[in-house]
């Protein structure tokens, strides 16, 4: 079965990244035209309990799924001893918006969505069974409100109706209200990416340093009054790494 989510290690910086892009559903149930589904959050909780980081960044771009699933995620996530960094990639709606909720830091991306509603399903039966279904969902909804009022500063009421109302929320609505804790705008990018440049800088730097570390000093060249019949001197020869450097960085000079 297909999986709606992969996994990165990197040991050295002692981070895993995950990414959840695709609906999280049980795998005892069929999706649509009787094609099964993806593997369930057992699965992704099997491959989080076991890391041993100090970060774990779970992107999401998913519409969500099973709650059951959803919350298992959740709870994972939450009782693991790494710090949790859930990134809003595009949608995080239903479950996967609870999954969003588990982080210790709550990122949405400027152009990303959450949205939140009533937890519902398909039924048949009598006056009853259909009573009782309808009490079952309210039961199951609120496992899913109390995940949101772990973080959000509006009131239970508040989120109950939005709830109701199959709310989209926008970035800086979710900011205000508490479900993210910061929003990663197109400067935050780019900042990264200096941050990498420089890095790759100092990297080439160090590397031409320890080259030139063992050429012995060159004696300074005696001055001689030049003659009109001596040939025209070579140019010297290019720094072909610092051209390329300067390339690189547009020819500024690098902290």
């Amino acid at each position: 079965m297909k999986r709606y989510y992969s996994l990165a290690i990197s040991e050295e910086q002692k981070e895993a990244d995950i990414y959840i892009f695709g609906d999280i559903v049980d795998p005892l149930e069929k999706e649509y035209f009787g094609v099964a589904s993806d593997v369930s959050g057992y699965s992704l909780a099997q491959d989080v309990k076991d890391l041993d980081v100090e970060t774990i960044n779970v992107h999401i771009n998913s519409y969500g799924g099973a709650v059951s699933e959803g919350l298992a995620i959740y709870n994972t996530l939450r009782q693991h001893k790494a710090k949790i960094k859930t990134l809003c990639d595009g949608f995080a709606c239903s479950a996967a918006s609870v999954v969003f909720m588990a982080g210790d830091e709550r990122i949405v991306n400027s152009a990303s969505l959450l949205m939140i509603h009533n937890a519902w399903t398909y039924t048949a039966g009598n006056a009853d069974q259909l009573r009782k279904d309808a009490d079952d969902l309210e039961t199951i909804t609120q496992a899913a409100v109390n995940a949101y009022m772990e973080c959000v500063n509006i009131p239970e009421d508040e989120i109950k109706a939005m709830m109701k109302d199959e709310t989209w929320i926008l970035p800086a609505a979710a900011l205000e209200m508490g479900f993210a804790t910061s929003i990663m705008t197109r400067a935050d990018t780019n900042k990264a990416a200096a941050s990498a440049s420089k890095a790759l800088f100092s990297l080439i730097s160090k590397a031409l340093e320890k080259e030139n570390a063992g050429r012995s000093p060159q004696k300074a060249p005696e001055m001689k009054v030049p003659d009109p019949g001596d040939p025209v001197p070579a140019k010297e020869t290019e720094n072909k790494p610092l051209k390329m450097l300067n390339a690189i960085f547009g020819g500024k000079e690098q902290e």
